[in-house]
């Protein structure tokens, strides 16, 4: 009688187990599921496009006098030590840092170490039927509502329905939005008048 509610309990525990294993973050990513992602974080770092006006912290590894910080340009450039201009608008991260990489091999290191961070991303915009439009600061996984905020909220005129954003990206178009759709650096959001 023990033994049977003994191995009762201990299959009642490994069913509990399991279900809270289920829910959890780590065994979701062993499992190749992802846990709910942050509202605007729907993509990696490394993906994240880079454009005119961000500002990055390049580390050439033991070597200071190739590192530091580094805006990018109106050409869409940055200029580092040794290698000059480098193409950097409309890259990734890690294609950036392939390029900085390869350039570095070529004749001036053995074997570099590259790694990029952006410090300060470029200023998104904001048009029509707010308090105050204008550009702003990008803060990382900003939605349309936080950029309205930002820029003091709705005039009583908004069309809250007819939001659009335009992305930053080449050849991007004006498109449809709800309020927690995500906003990107360089992105420009317009609120139109909405008609009584």
């Amino acid at each position: 009688m023990v033994k049977s509610s003994l191995i009762s309990r201990l299959t009642l525990l490994a069913l509990l187990c399991g279900f809270s294993l289920m829910s959890c973050p780590l065994a979701m990513a062993a499992s190749g599921e992802s846990s709910s992602e942050t509202p605007g974080m729907t993509k990696g770092v490394t993906d994240y496009v880079l454009g005119v006006g961000d500002k990055l912290k390049i580390t050439t590894f033991n070597e200071p006098d190739l590192s530091g910080e580094f805006e990018i340009s109106s050409t869409g450039m940055v200029s580092m030590p040794l290698i000059g201009e480098v193409q950097a608008a409309h890259q990734t991260i890690n294609q950036l840092q392939s390029t900085i990489t390869h350039k570095l091999s070529d004749g001036y290191m053995r074997n570099p170490h590259v790694s990029i961070e952006v410090l300060n991303y470029r200023p998104f915009f904001i048009l029509g039927e707010v308090m105050k439009p204008g550009s702003y600061n990008y803060v990382n996984g900003m939605s349309v509502v936080n950029a309205v905020a930002l820029a003091g909220g709705y005039t009583y005129r908004a069309d809250k329905d007819g939001i659009t954003v335009k992305h930053s990206t080449p050849d991007a178009k004006e498109a449809p939005v709800t309020e927690t759709s995500t906003v990107g650096p360089g992105d420009i959001v317009n609120v139109p008048e909405r008609y009584f």
